[in-house]
């Protein structure tokens, strides 16, 4: 992995949206986490199921860390502002260097579902992936029967590539995929080029 995208992994800057603080996860989150990560509506499309117990949500937690000093997972912790809570996260599941790429990922507290946070969310990622990280592409992918992710895929511009028949198995059975995708010059079309105040990040892969 490009050195300077490991550098990012490993102290990543904190963003703002007008309602969400970006920033990352820390073991005092286990609290806020495991109160959506234990929900069956929550996790229903996840890869991983319900947490049992915060017992298990502070071990994934520091899981996580050790993943992220290693260059292999990216999530920030999303805090809703006005309340000073964790109430989701985002981030990258894939950063790929050689091909300007990545593939954004999202998880919102179904307490705070219907209220165009998951949209607001996923927009921020796609801004700082081309605007601060430079990509030329990035992807999402969803299971089929989450309607509601797809929404959130559709509302920011993403194209609709095409499903992945039991491309995945996952709890039990295998599962078809969809995926969508934006390009740089697609997005620039319709979206203003933005300065996050540091350059510490810009540009990864130039």
């Amino acid at each position: 992995m490009n050195g300077v995208i490991r550098q990012f992994l490993k102290d990543p800057p904190s963003i703002e949206t007008k309602r969400l603080l970006f920033r990352p996860m820390r073991p005092d989150d286990a609290e806020d986490m495991f109160e959506y990560s234990r929900r069956e509506t929550v996790t229903r499309y996840l890869l991983w199921s319900p947490h049992p117990d915060v017992s298990y949500t502070r071990d994934y937690l520091s899981c996580v860390g050790e993943m992220q000093i290693k260059g292999r997972y990216f999530d920030w912790a999303a805090v809703l502002k006005s309340e000073k809570k964790m109430i989701g996260t985002a981030g990258y599941a894939m950063l790929d260097a050689q091909n300007r790429a990545g593939e954004i990922g999202y998880v919102l507290s179904d307490d705070y579902w219907h209220m165009g946070l998951g949209t607001e969310m996923a927009k921020e990622l796609l801004s700082f992936g081309f605007c601060a990280l430079g990509f030329n592409r990035i992807q999402a992918r969803y299971m089929i029967g989450n309607d509601y992710s797809r929404r959130i895929m559709d509302k920011c511009g993403m194209t609709f590539e095409g499903v992945m028949r039991e491309a995945l198995y996952v709890k039990d059975r295998y599962r078809d995929i969809g995926i969508c995708s934006i390009l740089a010059r697609d997005y620039f079309a319709h979206n203003e080029r933005r300065e996050y105040g540091t350059k510490r990040f810009f540009h990864l892969f130039s």
